[in-house]
């Protein structure tokens, strides 16, 4: 029986399913995550999604109602995942992934747990683990498990829609690297299943608010820093900033792909500050250019060689700074 076959067997022998994905969530932990729930309801099974926190406002044309929330409804969340007899862990390799809330209810379940994700280094806490690094995105592998447990025939363009949309966010329009020639085998097959692809990119993409790109126009023309020696460009905007362009979760999470594509720009690093510390967002370019080492090292984070994150308890002047000082020991000087 291949990993994919056992899981479906999961699916079946279960009878409270909870579906969790990653704080701070994205199009790729939304998009498998509710990709998931619809196929496991194509096998005539019920689940229910738990993530900590909202998705941000760019992803709000997705149908996200089902989607229960611990930072909105603990009470409710807590009792699924007490409840849960089979738990999904998408999207996320440790379980402090998650916040604290949701990390000690996870840890404390005695259910069968299932990771598929596809960062590295995951921790060893599931029952079962499908790790794929080499993967674009979760997404993809949610099609996998749907394909190669055999049910191809249940995709469709409900399940699609939300698969698409994790592998087009996490790959950047397809840009990085990550893409590989099974990332399209896997995109045709959602194709074929009957996915209006240019619609997602005309929800995704064409639904900016005035106050967004303003906060984006602004951090452009007057926080933008740019470190010529290495070709490492910096921005960072302070809570007041945020608060005098109404920000709201999601205005500046492209800010850092727009920075890079200034010409001869090796990495972009944008840091915000937020519920009291600084959220950093780190891209970068090449195989020659990671940052989820100095994220890593440095900042608490991780992520992918070209995209990963991170987040400092320091002011917005002393990050700057620090950020500044570390440049020069994870970048080639030009």
């Amino acid at each position: 029986m291949n990993i994919y076959k056992e899981i479906e067997a999961e699916i079946k022998d279960a009878s409270n399913i909870v579906i969790t994905a990653h704080k701070s969530a994205d199009g790729d932990s939304i998009g498998s995550s509710l990709g998931l729930q619809y196929f496991i309801e194509k096998l005539g099974k019920k689940a229910i999604v738990c993530h900590p926190d909202k998705a941000p406002s760019f992803l709000y044309w997705l149908d996200t109602s089902s989607i229960l929330l611990m930072d909105e409804n603990p009470e409710q969340v807590t009792e699924k995942m007490q409840n849960a007899d089979l738990i999904f862990c998408l999207d996320y390799n440790a379980t402090n992934r998650v916040g604290p809330e949701m990390q000690e209810l996870l840890e404390n379940a005695t259910c069968k747990k299932i990771m598929i994700d596809h960062h590295l280094n995951p921790e060893d806490f599931p029952t079962i683990t499908v790790s794929e690094t080499t993967a674009s995105s979760t997404s993809q592998l949610i099609v996998d498990l749907i394909e190669e447990s055999g049910h191809l025939d249940l995709l469709d363009s409900k399940i699609g829609t939300p698969l698409y949309l994790g592998i087009l966010t996490d790959t950047g329009s397809f840009r990085f690297n990550s893409v590989k020639p099974r990332t399209h085998e896997v995109l045709a097959k959602i194709l074929a299943a009957g996915v209006e692809h240019h619609l997602i990119h005309e929800k995704l993409s064409d639904n900016n608010t005035e106050t967004r790109l303003r906060l984006q126009g602004y951090a452009m023309s007057k926080k933008l820093e740019i470190l010529y020696d290495y070709n490492v460009a910096i921005i960072s905007l302070s809570k007041e900033e945020l608060a005098e362009y109404n920000y709201v979760k999601g205005d500046t999470d492209n800010l850092a792909n727009l920075v890079l594509s200034i010409k001869g720009m090796k990495a972009a690093i944008v840091f915000t500050e937020r519920d009291g510390i600084m959220k950093i967002s780190f891209r970068s370019k090449g195989e020659e250019n990671p940052v989820n080492v100095l994220a890593k090292e440095h900042f608490n984070g991780g992520g992918h060689a070209n995209a990963a994150g991170g987040m400092s308890d320091l002011t917005v002047d002393e990050t700057l700074e620090k950020l500044k000082g570390l440049i020069p020991q994870y970048f080639t000087k030009e």
